[in-house]
């Protein structure tokens, strides 16, 4: 069964046809960003006088699904110092149309929770 997900963007908003396997897929793929994400915050907090350890690289997210609506979604931890202000670069395109645009990692697993909680 397929529903509408719509993504809440700085500027606007863009609704696709979704299915919950996508939906839950994406939603886990976002889920270990955002435990990278705080890894790479957590060695860059070290307490004052502590010399700051550089943290390991993390692995860049690269989501694709494939069907009727091809959805990518695109982030690279490694540029972003906590979840809280990395930006995902999201393209939507079909055979008619194509959509590219950077989203928030926080409003998507948020407009994720909400279509899944449906």
């Amino acid at each position: 069964m397929t529903d509408t997900l719509t993504l809440n963007l700085a500027d606007g908003s863009v609704s696709f046809p979704c299915s919950l396997e996508t939906a839950q897929t994406l939603k886990g793929e976002l889920q270990t960003l955002w435990a990278s994400l705080k890894t790479i915050a957590a060695s860059a907090n070290t307490p004052e006088g502590d010399t700051p350890t550089k943290p390991s690289p993390q692995p860049t997210l690269e989501y694709r699904q494939v069907g009727d609506i091809f959805l990518e979604v695109f982030c690279n931890p490694n540029i972003w110092p906590t979840p809280f202000a990395a930006k995902l670069l999201i393209t939507i395109r079909d055979d008619r149309i194509r959509v590219t645009t950077e989203a928030t990692l926080n409003q998507v697993m948020e407009d994720l929770s909400l279509f899944l909680d449906r």
